[in-house]
């Protein structure tokens, strides 16, 4: 008996010198857990006289519960100065200043493609979107692109099964459209165009284009040069011309390609924005459109290209780099 008194007494001073949650856990260990010292002395009873073994038993039983109501008593005490010190570890102060959130901004193509959107509409044409992926015919095909023309090759477009490829050209929409309406019309679209490029200052695999047409009666190449002043005029300011000189395009004929000029941007040199010309009769009556009565225009230009001149950029991957120090200088 003077065992079971002797470890109870050490179990409670050791409770009430326990100075956290886990020093108490290894007390109750010490002497509550399966080799723990009482646990221990209740393994003796086996060998005392059959007489000794309930009041042996019963004097272990109220140890145990002694030491067990000091733990818990202990467990609450500790817990609380516990909770209360992590609460003054983690106490905010609710008058300091709060740490502003930075506000994102659009990204400067973002801008343009606003901006270009805005002039088309102004002018009277319809805003479209067409699939990246797209079918080989609505890309090549359907565009008058003869079967050995280079950019089917796979150098030059991504294939992404036999009959499917990443548009190359924003000029795809046209089949969509000639597929589900009659003339008279006017649509543009801006999008994500791919072609197989290394990829340097001026070229990249993954671009951005704007492609506009339109097809109405007597539609000359002087609507399509009116239409692009008046572009550059709203792109580049009032004083911007635009040129055209002969190009071979497979979906216009004749076809041009054209350039603007302006006292802002490079002393006024002349620099090529695109390719545009009349739609191709091939293509026109391809879908039933009699040619006879409706002719066209379309043209495209790398959305790149007019931030590059507006601002000098001189590195067409810098706008895909994500570099803060060069974005925020067009918020």
């Amino acid at each position: 008996m003077s065992d079971i008194s002797t470890q109870e007494q050490a179990a409670l001073a050791a409770i009430g010198q326990a100075d956290s949650t886990k020093a108490l856990r290894e007390v109750e260990l010490a002497f509550l857990g399966k080799s723990g010292h009482l646990m221990l002395l209740m393994r003796q009873m086996g060998q005392l006289p059959a007489d000794d073994r309930p009041a042996f038993g019963a004097a272990i039983n109220a140890a145990k519960a002694k030491v067990e109501e000091a733990i818990q008593a202990r467990q609450n005490e500790l817990k609380a100065a516990e909770r209360a010190e992590q609460f003054e570890r983690e106490r905010i102060d609710i008058t300091m200043p709060e740490r502003r959130a930075t506000a994102g901004r659009e990204h400067i193509l973002q801008l343009t493609t606003n901006r270009i959107k805005e002039v088309f509409v102004g002018l009277g044409f319809e805003y479209r979107e067409s699939p990246e992926l797209e079918h080989f015919d609505y890309n090549f095909s359907a565009l008058n692109y003869p079967p050995d023309h280079p950019a089917m090759d796979e150098q030059d477009t991504f294939y992404v099964t036999d009959q499917h490829v990443l548009r190359t050209q924003c000029t795809a929409l046209q089949p969509h459209i000639f597929e589900t309406q009659k003339p008279p019309f006017r649509f543009f679209t801006v999008g994500r165009t791919f072609r197989n490029e290394a990829v340097d200052r001026t070229h990249s695999h993954t671009f951005h284009q704007v492609d506009a047409f339109m097809i109405d009666e007597n539609v000359t190449m002087a609507h399509l040069k009116g239409t692009l002043r008046q572009f550059a005029t709203a792109m580049f300011g009032g004083d911007a011309k635009v040129r055209f000189r002969p190009d071979f395009f497979p979906f216009v004929e004749p076809g041009v390609d054209y350039a603007i000029s302006t006292p802002k941007l490079f002393n006024g040199r002349w620099v090529e924005l695109g390719g545009a010309g009349l739609i191709h009769p091939n293509i026109m009556r391809r879908y039933g459109i009699d040619t006879e009565k409706y002719t066209g225009w379309a043209f495209g230009l790398g959305v790149e290209r007019i931030p590059m001149m507006a601002f000098g950029v001189d590195d067409l991957r810098l706008f895909l780099e994500n570099d803060l120090r060069f974005l925020e200088q067009f918020a």
